[in-house]
């Protein structure tokens, strides 16, 4: 289909939050189906780092894909690889059938910082996209159609937590299992909505300077499960994912950081690199200032954040920033809870 026209008569723009989490990877349905009753669960935050996708016309025949961090391409609609390493974002514009479209990706997000944002992106194309064909802006389906794109383009097992932050914002819990109307997960709010403001002085989010590569950390977790090793390392990850879900409801945020400590532990446990050497350090002051400090997304580099009582984070603050100071491309993100997910202009 030929957008060209349309969008020369006006351009469409779409935005969603990215995120920070706790309990990933029990998102894939390697994980949560063999552990189903051990209720697996995610928690994700989203984020007010946006990012945000214009749809704008282009050539008639061709597609364009511009994105802060990455190289612009530009191909022939059908014929646009989905191997490329903006692969996701031709497959979405492939869903539409699309022609005649120029993607301009912005985030404001570092580049592959474990913070969702490719996932991210994909939301906000398919919600730019409905809103040029007049569909409803339905975020629940907006995510799975995302996440459905993704698994069948990355080439490993893919989680559905990234796209659901993304298009419906906010603090929660998602309870990955088969209902009985088909969907596969169960959304629970963790803190209402007007009430995310209380949860932000208890937050620091750190980029450690160094892109992430999660396939490899991700596929080891996978291969091992796969292989029977550390069920029991995933059960009680399941169960202290749990555990935190509550302890952000009670608002005791000296609970929380102490169970994420316990989740990052079992982490390093079976993958030492799911923090860099930037990342461990953050991780061991964090400790020090009785606060707790986990990995974003499948870690190897990234972001690191941190949970604890305001005036412990305050303190810890100040030794991130010092050990942050030694890398100029590191450094904590000025951010806060974004209760919105999709939003269209």
């Amino acid at each position: 289909m030929n957008y060209q026209q349309q969008l020369e008569q006006q351009e469409v723009r779409a935005s969603v939050p990215c995120r920070i989490d706790f309990g990933g990877t029990l998102d894939l349905a390697t994980f949560y189906l063999p552990l189903n009753q051990y209720n697996p669960s995610t928690v994700n935050l989203a984020l007010d780092l946006r990012t945000s996708v214009t749809l704008s016309p282009w050539r008639q025949g061709r597609i364009r894909i511009s994105s802060r961090g990455f190289d612009s391409a530009e191909f022939e609609a059908d014929a646009a690889p989905f191997n490329h390493p903006m692969g996701l974002m031709f497959a979405c514009a492939a869903f539409f059938n699309a022609q005649g479209v120029h993607i301009q990706i912005n985030s404001a997000s570092p580049p592959r910082s474990a913070l969702g944002g490719s996932s991210a992106a994909a939301v906000a194309i398919i919600a730019a996209f409905h809103r040029v064909l007049g569909r409803s802006i339905d975020p629940g389906s907006i995510a799975m159609a995302a996440h459905c794109l993704e698994s069948s383009v990355a080439g490993v097992p893919c989680g559905s937590q990234d796209q659901l932050a993304a298009a419906f914002g906010g603090v929660n819990q998602w309870s990955w299992r088969f209902v009985q109307d088909g969907s596969l997960f169960v959304k629970k709010a963790l803190v209402p909505m007007g009430g995310e403001g209380a949860l932000d002085p208890h937050l620091l989010v750190a980029y450690c300077g160094n892109p992430h590569e999660s396939r490899d950390i991700n596929r080891r977790w996978v291969d091992g499960f796969l292989a029977g090793r550390h069920r029991k390392v995933w059960k009680q990850i399941a169960r202290l994912t749990e555990a935190f879900a509550a302890a952000l409801v009670a608002g005791d945020y000296a609970l929380a950081g102490q169970l994420m400590n316990q989740e990052t532990r079992l982490r390093l446990e079976m993958t030492p690199d799911v923090l860099d050497p930037t990342g461990m350090k953050l991780f061991e002051r964090a400790e020090t200032n009785a606060c707790g400090a986990r990995f974003t997304g499948a870690g190897g580099g990234g972001c690191i954040w941190a949970l604890g009582g305001k005036n412990h984070i305050a303190d810890l603050k100040a030794d991130w920033l010092s050990i942050l100071a030694h890398d100029p491309e590191a450094g904590l993100l000025k951010t806060k809870i974004d209760p919105i997910g999709i939003i269209i202009s």
